[in-house]
C-alpha cells in the first residue's frame, strides 16, 4: 500500500515511517496537514495516517478531514490521538475519519485496520473480466497470486508490482515506478529498476505466470494481464 504519514512529532515519524516500509509499505511523510492536503489532492494514496495529534494538529484537524474524505478515489483516514476521551474519538468519525486510535495503540491494531479497509475499497471498486488474469497480493505473506499459484516477492519487488498493479495493462512511468518502490531513496539509478524488474521476470516465468510485465519504450513498464 503506498502511505501518507502526517505527524508533527519527529519521534513518531521515525517510528511509523519505519514500521510501515519494514512491512513493505510505500510510505511519504509530511508534517503538517496543509502540505498532506496538496500532496493527497495530486498522488494517489491508499491511505492517510494522522499520528501524534495534540495542540499543534487538533484544530487543523477538524478542518482537514472533509476535504480528505472528498478526494477522489478517497483514501482511507486514520488518526492516532496523543490523548482523548470516547467522545473526542466519535468526534473525529463524524468528522471523516475511518478509524481512530488514541496512544497508547498497537501498531499491529492499526495496520490490519489499514488493510481491511483497502480491501473493502478494493472490492468495492473491482470491475472483474473473463479475459483478465485474477491478479493480487497477499501482504501477510508477501506473496504475488494468481490463480491460486504464488510467489514470494522480495519487499523491493513487491512495492514495484504492486504500484503496477495499480494501473493494470496501461503503461507506468519509470519516474512513478522509483517514487513509489524506493520511497526511502532520493537518487535511484535505472539500472536498479532494470534489475528489480529482470528478477521479476524470471520469477513470473519460473512459476508459470501467464501475467508479464512488459517494456514501454524510453518511458516505463506494464503489467499485462490478459
Amino acid at each position: 500500500m503506498r502511505i501518507l504519514l502526517v505527524s508533527s512529532s519527529e519521534t513518531e515519524t521515525v517510528y511509523l515511517h519505519k514500521a510501515f516500509r519494514e512491512s513493505a509499505h510505500s510510505v511519504q511523510a509530511a508534517d503538517n496537514l496543509r502540505y498532506a492536503l496538496y500532496l493527497a489532492s495530486h498522488e494517489e494514496f491508499d491511505a492517510i495516517v494522522i499520528s501524534a495529534v495534540g495542540v499543534t494538529l487538533i484544530t487543523s484537524l477538524f478542518d482537514a478531514l472533509p476535504e480528505l474524505a472528498r478526494l477522489p478515489r478517497a483514501p482511507a483516514v486514520i488518526v492516532a490521538l496523543a490523548s482523548g476521551s470516547s467522545q473526542d474519538r466519535a468526534r473525529v468519525l463524524r468528522a471523516g475519519a475511518d478509524a481512530c486510535f488514541v496512544q497508547p495503540y498497537s501498531f499491529l491494531e492499526m495496520q490490519e485496520r489499514m488493510l481491511a479497509l483497502h480491501r473493502a475499497s478494493v472490492a468495492r471498486s473491482a470491475q472483474p473480466s473473463a479475459t483478465m488474469i485474477q491478479l493480487k497480493l497477499d501482504p501477510l505473506t508477501r506473496d504475488l497470486v494468481e490463480d491460486g499459484k504464488r510467489v514470494l516477492m522480495t519487499k523491493r519487488e513487491y512495492l514495484l508490482i504492486e504500484c503496477l498493479l495499480r494501473q493494470v495493462n496501461a503503461p507506468v512511468a519509470r519516474d512513478q515506478l522509483i517514487r513509489y518502490a524506493w520511497p526511502d531513496k532520493e537518487d535511484v539509478d535505472p539500472s536498479s529498476v532494470n534489475l528489480v524488474v529482470s528478477r521479476l521476470r524470471r520469477k513470473l516465468e519460473m512459476n508459470e505466470f501467464r501475467a508479464r510485465v512488459e517494456t514501454i519504450s524510453r518511458y516505463g513498464y506494464q503489467l499485462a494481464s490478459r
